[in-house]
């Protein structure tokens, strides 16, 4: 009989920030296909000289593609992705300054209609 534990576990050491690091979920991002869909209406508003700036951020709950005038302000739109909401309302959402929500569905490409502009017969 010995002094030491029956087991090796008492020797394990493990790094308690790698350890937490680890049970973190992934950040929220867009996929390659809805970044496409997204900078493609933010190209045309960019050409038409209504928007200049964007910024993206991933979230743990969401990602979020923010649309600015200019990038010293508060964002005009936010494009969100949560995935929590997408068997109830849809993942997407396309939200303006003051909070409120313009569009939300299961189809990104759907929800970036809300972009889209009527065109009008002008008469001179």
């Amino acid at each position: 009989m010995t002094d030491q534990p029956d087991f090796q576990a008492a020797n394990v050491v493990v790094d308690l920030t790698e350890y937490r690091s680890s049970k973190d979920p992934l950040p929220v991002t867009f996929h390659r296909r809805e970044l496409d869909a997204i900078l493609r209406v933010y190209g045309r508003m960019v050409g038409e000289g209504e928007w200049r700036d964007y910024a993206i951020d991933h979230l743990r709950d969401r990602a979020v593609f923010s649309i600015f005038k200019r990038s010293g302000e508060t964002p005009l739109y936010r494009v969100e992705k949560n995935p929590k909401l997408a068997a109830k309302q849809g993942a997407y959402s396309v939200i303006n300054t003051h909070g409120t929500i313009l569009k939300r569905g299961h189809e990104l490409v759907q929800v970036l209609k809300v972009f889209d502009k009527v065109l009008r017969l002008i008469e001179t």
